[in-house]
């Protein structure tokens, strides 16, 4: 009976570690995402540096991804790292001197801006750096790539 229970266990910690989010960033200038995993498939649309893209299927070569706005699209695999940023999500977002929202704002964010994410804080922050250099912490609320 202990033994079931083990390889049980062993199991859903095995499945656990398979559905880790696997979140990346576009190394490159501007990278093409595809209909397919091909250089011959439909080009859909651009996606900038630094934008963070959660990756869903690995092939060879290429990466099936989902974007902040839920679309998917295929990207050669060559053109991300693993370098993790968060983007933007909320009409504004501030990264603030501590985890606490009553601390000083160091710097306001439009929508759509990148940030290097640099690790999780207190539950529902992130610390971040832009590339201006503010380095703080942002409300996960407000951001998408964690």
């Amino acid at each position: 009976m202990w033994r079931r229970a083990l390889v049980a266990l062993s199991l859903i910690s095995a499945a656990g570690a398979a559905l880790a989010i696997d979140y990346r960033s576009v190394s490159v200038p501007a990278a093409i995402l595809f209909d397919a995993p091909s250089l011959q498939g439909k080009k859909l649309y651009l996606i900038k540096a630094q934008t963070p893209v959660e990756v869903v299927v690995k092939l060879e070569g290429w990466f099936k991804v989902r974007d902040a706005e839920g679309t998917l699209a295929w990207l050669e695999s060559r053109n991300l790292v693993d370098k993790r940023t968060l983007v933007v999500t909320a009409q504004k977002a501030e990264i603030r001197q501590s985890d606490k929202p009553e601390s000083t704002v160091l710097a306001e964010l439009d929508k759509w801006v990148a940030v290097e994410f640099i690790e999780p804080a207190s539950p529902g922050w992130a610390k971040v750096r832009h590339r201006d250099g503010a380095t703080g912490y942002i409300r996960s609320t407000q951001v998408w790539g964690l």
